[in-house]
C-alpha cells in the first residue's frame, strides 16, 4: 500500500514585513538607550572587553609607526649633516693644502728676495720651472724664460741660498738649467774661511743622497773643517765668484797626502725648485773649466 507524504508548507514572511519589524526593534533599543542604562551597562561591559583592547592595540600601533617615523626623519637630519660636514672637511683640507702651498710659496720668495738682495750689484731675471728629467731631483730642468728675456748660454742660476747651476741651452721663452748636482757639472771652488780652492762636481751615486762631492782641496795648514762654507771661486771661467755651493759635510786626506775630498751638503733644496734668479752678466769663458 503506498505511502503518501504531505508536504508541509514553508513558512515566510514578505520582506516590508520583516522590515518593519527590524524598524521598531531599533526605534525601540533607541528609546529603551536613551530613557535607562539597561542595554548602555551590558555594551560597556562587551566594548571593555572587545573595543577597548583593540582600541588600545591600534594606539600601540600608531605610537609605534610614529616612533619610526621620528627616527627615520631624524636618520635623515644626521645623514644630511654627516654629508654637510664632510664637505666642509674637504674644503677645510683644501683651504689647509693651499696655506701649506702659500707658506712654501711665500718662503722661497723670501729666500729669492734675500738672494737677490745679497748680490745687488748683479741683473737678475726671476723664472718659473715648467719641466723636468724624470727622478726626485733637480738635476736638469726647464724654465719659463729665454732670449726673448735677454737670458744666454753660461748665466748663472741661484735660488735658496745659493747656486744652483747654469744655463745650458735657451730658446726664445725657454731655458735648460744643468744643476751642480748633475753628473755632468763641474765648479772651481774655494773654501770661503781660507780662500783654499777645490773642484766640486755631481756624482749620481751621491746625488740620491743629497750631496755634492769635492776634490783636490790644498789644506796645507789643515785649516778646513767640516761645516766651511764652500762658495765659487775667483778663477772660475764661468760662475761668478763668492756664490755659496754648499757645506763641507765630510772632509778626508787622498792618498797622496797633498789634498783633500769630501761631500757637501748644498745650499738649495734639490728635490724642490719652483722659481730661480737668473744672472743675467756672463763671466768670460776661456777654457772648458767651469
Amino acid at each position: 500500500m503506498a505511502r503518501v507524504r504531505l508536504k508541509r508548507k514553508k513558512f515566510s514572511m514578505p520582506g516590508r514585513y520583516i522590515l518593519l519589524i527590524l524598524t521598531i526593534l531599533c526605534i525601540a533599543m533607541m528609546l529603551l538607550t536613551y530613557f535607562t542604562d539597561a542595554v548602555s551597562g551590558p555594551l560597556s561591559y562587551v566594548a571593555a572587553y572587545t573595543i577597548v583592547p583593540i582600541e588600545s592595540g591600534l594606539n600601540t600601533i600608531g605610537e609605534r609607526f610614529k616612533e619610526h617615523v621620528d627616527n627615520f626623519q631624524s636618520l635623515e637630519a644626521v645623514l644630511s649633516e654627516n654629508k654637510a660636514l664632510k664637505e666642509q672637511v674637504e674644503e677645510l683640507s683644501q683651504e689647509k693644502n693651499n696655506l701649506i702651498e702659500d707658506k712654501y710659496e711665500l718662503t722661497e720668495l723670501r729666500n729669492l728676495y734675500d738672494l737677490d738682495d745679497k748680490f745687488s750689484d748683479y741683473e737678475k731675471v726671476g723664472a718659473r720651472v715648467i719641466g723636468k728629467d724624470p727622478g726626485n731631483w733637480f738635476s736638469v730642468f726647464l724654465i719659463d724664460k729665454g732670449t726673448d728675456d735677454g737670458l744666454k748660454v753660461d748665466m748663472n742660476v741661484i735660488a735658496g741660498n745659493g747656486l744652483v747651476g747654469i744655463i745650458t741651452e735657451v730658446g726664445p721663452n725657454w731655458a735648460t738649467v744643468r744643476s751642480v748636482i748633475d753628473d755632468a757639472s763641474n765648479v772651481s771652488s774655494m773654501v770661503l774661511s781660507t780662500s783654499d780652492t777645490c773642484m766640486v762636481s755631481g756624482d749620481l751615486k751621491l746625488m740620491e743622497s743629497g750631496e755634492i762631492r769635492f776634490d783636490q782641496l790644498t789644506d796645507d795648514e789643515d785649516a778646513v773643517v767640516v761645516g766651511d762654507e764652500i762658495v765659487t771661486s775667483n778663477i772660475s771661467n764661468k760662475f761668478l765668484p763668492n756664490i755659496t755651493i754648499g757645506y763641507i759635510s765630510s772632509l778626508d786626506k787622498d792618498a797622496n797626502n797633498l789634498t783633500k775630498s769630501g761631500t757637501l751638503t748644498p745650499a738649495v733644496d734639490f728635490k724642490h725648485i719652483n722659481t730661480v734668479l737668473v744672472i743675467t752678466e756672463l763671466k768670460n769663458s776661456g777654457s772648458e773649466q767651469q
